[in-house]
């Protein structure tokens, strides 16, 4: 049970970009500053444009995985840069869940 308060001081502008940052972590103000102090994890929501590109990448990553499948046997080498590239894109889908 939290019962006890704490206030800083801080300009206008700091307060406004706690609320801005606290918003977009879905969270309070109270929360994300504690979090912030006691070196929490604060994760910030992705917007709709964010998630329809994450799941783009993730089409993408896939169709390249069986473009892959495709020309092993044919071209391995052009199988190696396929596979290169999806990789690339998985390290980037990754930076999203981070």
């Amino acid at each position: 049970m939290k019962s006890k308060t704490v206030r800083f001081r801080c300009s206008t502008f700091e307060r406004n970009w706690l609320r801005v940052k606290a918003k977009r972590s879905g969270l309070s103000v109270s929360e994300y500053c504690r979090r912030a102090a006691f070196d929490d994890r604060i994760i910030e929501r992705l917007s709709e444009d964010q998630i329809g590109m994450y799941k783009m990448l993730t089409d993408y990553r896939n169709n390249f995985i069986r473009i892959g499948n495709m020309y092993k046997k044919k071209d391995p080498k052009l199988s190696a840069e396929v596979r290169q590239l999806a990789r690339e894109i998985r390290d980037h889908i990754q930076n999203f869940r981070k």
